[in-house]
C-alpha cells in the first residue's frame, strides 16, 4: 500500500543553540536556550520566536480546518465551480 504523505512538513520545538533573530521578525530576539520552532527549508531550517511560532501554528490550523471541511472557498480555487452542462 502506499504510503500516505503529510501536508506539514518537517518542524518541530527547539532550544536555541545559539542566539538569533526570528526569520519572520528581526526585532525579536531568541536567546540561547530559549524555544522556539525550526521549521525544514530544503537542506536548511528556519527557526521563529515562540510569539512568531504560535501565530504560525494558529493561522495554520485554522487552514487545515478549513480543509478538513471540504469547502471551496472563492479565494483558494482557480475554476467554475458550477456542475457540469449534464449535471444542470
Amino acid at each position: 500500500m502506499a504510503r500516505i504523505k503529510s501536508l506539514v512538513i518537517q518542524v518541530q520545538i527547539d532550544a536555541a543553540g545559539k542566539a538569533h533573530n526570528c526569520q519572520a521578525n528581526a526585532r525579536h530576539r531568541v536567546e540561547k536556550g530559549e524555544f522556539g520552532l525550526k521549521v525544514r527549508n530544503g537542506r536548511s531550517w528556519d527557526h521563529y520566536c515562540r510569539a512568531c511560532a504560535e501565530i504560525i501554528i494558529d493561522r495554520d490550523i485554522r487552514k487545515l480546518t478549513d480543509l478538513r471541511g471540504f469547502e471551496i472557498s472563492n479565494a483558494s480555487h482557480h475554476h467554475d465551480a458550477r456542475p457540469p452542462d449534464s449535471a444542470r
